[in-house]
């Protein structure tokens, strides 16, 4: 598309305002509204100013003047305003230099592509993300006086809330851990996933499936089509802004928090990655499931540098809510096929070498999409530059395994401070091509240690009162 298609687009629909959405740097979006009539040529080469120190982990107060473009590529009409409005999604400019933004992840996202291509290795990385998320009825959580903190949850599908009144109670609750495919009327979200599948489908967006998930109440998955890194980027950024947004019209609420429920399964967000050249895919091969040696080295980069990768593929406290030892969590750093208790299973596909890829089984859907997706990318390209080994496929239910035989597996990060000192003393590899700068890494440790580990660890949770109230 070129800016005349964006305008033609807007006089189509009989658009009245244009909505700019950006992303900041942990990974929400934000936006800014214009009147249709600053719809120009003049947009899409200047941009629109705004306040950079707003932003989370962006400008300090006296360098704020920043600029924002949209991105012609991106525009869609949004459904979820009165007035007809059409979307584009920006990326972020300093207004004197004229220079890309460091901090913008889109920036980021799309260095990695253009230093795939520099490596001669691949032209395009494909992604392909599987994001769950929990839909409640209520949810209620404060933290703001020094004396009170707390989280509430409900949901007419939850076995634990089989005892409420529901005037009339008609049974048909989830039981525990047993929310994979039930039909209605025990999956009562059936209705809802179709409408968030429809409005994805009249944005633009190739929807392949949609079901209830394993965990007890309002778990879902809604899986969409792979794309290249930075577009792929861009459709998750509008499939979590689209199922948020249905909910809330259906007097629901969606989250994509990867562990809201205790005793329960987490929401993952299993990626599924593969590199082409010049249309051709570069992963299928004679080795091990089928794969390229090309294949097996990205997976070694994905194992070798999994632990600094996590500070941005699971990227929050909550993440690691999840990522715990001794349950259904791919915390164990091994490859196989089939095999779901695996960090980065080999799928079966069948025959066509177009359908040969990996899934990264760690991540989850708290993080910035396109910081993650880059990260991973480089630390595949780690793989293949430098012949990592990734070891012995394990075909074993790695669940079930002993601690002896578990000895010399290594295990993802077990908290967001372990994750964060790790990206801090490893990251090299994520500076290659100017990808990540040292800059862009620096404020993301120090943002998550100061804005949430140190937060966290001065708060009381609900269960130390449990514990320790009587001590």
């Amino acid at each position: 598309m070129k800016a005349k298609d964006v305008i033609e687009l807007a006089q189509k629909h009989e658009v009245k305002f244009i909505d700019l959405k950006f992303i900041d740097f942990p990974g929400i979006w934000q936006h800014t509204t214009i009147p249709v009539s600053r719809l120009d040529d003049a947009l899409f080469e200047d941009g629109l100013g705004f306040d950079g120190s707003s932003l989370r982990g962006w400008q300090p107060i006296n360098a704020s003047d920043m600029t924002l473009i949209p991105d012609v590529e991106t525009a869609k009409i949004d459904p979820f305003y009165q007035a007809s409005t059409l979307g584009l999604i920006c990326s972020i400019y300093d207004p004197i230099t004229k220079q890309a933004y460091s901090r913008d992840p889109r920036h980021i996202a799309r260095k990695a592509e253009a230093y795939l291509k520099q490596t001669g290795i691949a032209d395009t990385a494909f992604m392909g993300p599987e994001a769950e998320f929990f839909v409640f009825d209520d949810v209620r959580f404060e933290q703001s006086a020094p004396n009170c903190g707390f989280y509430y949850i409900d949901s007419v599908e939850g076995a634990w809330n089989a005892g409420r009144e529901e005037y009339p109670n008609l049974g048909y609750k989830v039981r525990h851990k047993e929310g994979y495919f039930p039909v209605p009327p025990t999956d009562t979200l059936g209705d809802l996933r179709q409408t968030m599948m429809t409005s994805l489908i009249d944005s633009g967006i190739e929807v392949e499936v949609g079901h209830h998930e394993v965990a007890t109440a309002g778990q879902c998955e809604i899986g969409i089509r792979f794309k290249p890194l930075l577009t792929c980027a861009d459709q998750l950024m509008w499939f979590k802004y689209t199922v948020k947004n249905i909910a809330r019209k259906h007097g629901k609420t969606a989250t994509f928090m990867p562990k809201p429920l205790f005793g329960d399964n987490g929401s993952g967000m299993h990626t599924h990655q593969s590199l082409w050249k010049d249309g051709k895919p570069l992963f299928s091969g004679d080795g091990y499931a089928g794969l390229s040696e090309m294949a097996l080295h990205y997976i070694g980069g994905i194992i070798k540098h999994a632990k600094s990768i996590a500070a941005l593929t699971n990227p929050t406290t909550n993440s690691y809510r999840r990522l715990v030892p001794g349950f259904e969590a791919p915390v164990n750093l091994a490859y196989s096929s089939r095999n779901r208790s695996a960090s980065v299973r080999i799928p079966i596909t069948g025959p066509s070498p177009k359908t040969r890829r990996i899934e990264v089984r760690f991540p989850d859907p708290s993080c910035n999409p396109y910081l993650a997706f880059s990260a991973m990318l480089m630390a595949g390209l780690d793989g293949i530059q430098n012949k990592i080994d990734p070891g012995d496929p394990l075909d074993k239910d790695i669940y079930a395994l002993s601690p002896e035989e578990l000895k010399d597996v290594p295990q993802m990060p077990v908290s967001l401070e372990d994750a964060l000192d790790t990206l801090e003393s490893k990251h090299e590899f994520l500076l290659r091509g100017d990808v990540f700068t040292k800059d862009a890494i620096l404020e993301w440790i120090d943002f998550k240690r100061n804005k949430e580990l140190n937060p966290i660890r001065m708060r009381p949770t609900p269960y130390e009162f449990f514990l320790y109230y009587d001590i």
